[in-house]
């Protein structure tokens, strides 16, 4: 087993280091859209609900650069510090705080100040069009990202830059996918059960004191519990189970982006909202549990292959897969896609 997986990485590691062009196909975002830094929060957050993408670069024309991504977790941090009594944010504020400005007062909130006190903002994680994928995957799992963008300027110092795609995860497995498409029988790791191989995180079991706890909510819990366990747990969706811990939706950190809709925001309070009535905020009326709802809940058994897991992973919108028990669909764990490029790469 250890043979045959020091043999796939290799492979792998081959194909992303030898294949820069791939930039040029369609396994990356096709849709791009930047948010200047001057415009209210409130807006920028209605945009991204309404095209159905959970994150965009910031440009600043003042600056003639790229400075930053503009992401549902900063929703998150929003609503949170807006719930929080003695907030210097209010929601008729919230019409008219710029971008820049809860840059700003997000650096404080991190204690991101220089020696002379001033916030100062992380430097932006991109990539050129010619930079390898193996780099680009890594830049994503080291700085805990979810996208990449891929930026090129024809200046000698880089200024005004063109704004070419973002890269994400799902794009590269994707081509990895597709090269491999033809060759996957002859790989035998990729027909292994997920169960057998040291990927993604389980529920721990009676006697396995060293695996780490898997949180789970109930679809009565409050938005602002949710909403507190995405942040503390550093987890990008969280399963909400019944009584019997059997799947019945996921609540992501890019749901948050639905609030936008109709300033939902504005009329809710966190921990008065149950995780279901949010998520029905989003959907139609009469839409059931995620079952029935497109993707949002893919899930899988442990005896399925890994090839069969890295191809729903490779679909667009597709971050993480939740193992089930057959039949009860009880949840037995979850592999994100972070946990399969992790294993891809040997990384610890």
């Amino acid at each position: 087993m250890e043979c045959q997986q020091m043999t796939w990485r290799s492979l792998v590691i081959v194909f992303l280091h030898s294949c820069p062009h791939i930039l040029h196909m369609s396994c990356f975002q096709s849709q791009v859209i930047a948010l200047d830094v001057t415009l209210p929060v409130k807006q920028a957050f209605h945009i991204l609900y309404e095209q159905g993408i959970p994150v965009a670069p910031l440009w600043d024309f003042c600056k003639g650069q790229f400075v930053g991504v503009l992401t549902a977790s900063d929703f998150i941090l929003i609503l949170r510090e807006l719930g929080t009594r003695g907030s210097n944010l209010t929601e008729e504020e919230l019409e008219t705080h710029t971008i820049s400005a809860w840059k700003e007062g997000k650096a404080h909130l991190s204690r991101q100040i220089d020696d002379s006190g001033r916030a100062y903002s992380k430097r932006l994680i991109h990539a050129g069009p010619y930079d390898s994928l193996k780099d680009v995957a890594s830049n994503i799992l080291q700085n805990s990202i979810s996208t990449v963008p891929i930026l090129h300027s024809s200046a000698q110092d880089g200024s005004f830059p063109q704004l070419l795609h973002l890269a994400s995860l799902s794009g590269i497995l994707k081509c990895i996918c597709r090269y491999f498409r033809h060759s996957a029988g002859s790989l035998p790791i990729l027909q292994q059960p997920i169960c057998s191989i040291p990927l993604g995180t389980w529920v721990p079991k009676i006697g396995e004191p060293n695996r780490q706890p898997f949180a789970t909510l109930k679809p009565n819990a409050s938005l602002g519990a949710a909403l507190s366990l995405l942040v503390q747990a550093n987890v990008s969706s969280i399963p909400i189970v019944n009584d019997n811990d059997s799947l019945l939706d996921v609540y992501s950190r890019s749901d948050i982006t639905a609030l936008a809709k109709d300033k939902a925001y504005a009329q809710i309070h966190l921990d008065e909202i149950s995780i279901h009535q949010a998520l029905q905020l989003g959907q139609d009326a009469n839409s059931s549990y995620g079952f029935f709802n497109g993707q949002r809940c893919q899930m899988c058994l442990q005896t399925d292959s890994l090839h069969k897991v890295m191809e729903r992973l490779a679909n667009p919108g597709v971050r993480r897969i939740f193992i089930v028990e057959a039949g009860s669909k009880r949840v037995e764990g979850v592999i994100s896609l972070s946990d399969v490029f992790k294993f891809l790469l040997g990384v610890a």
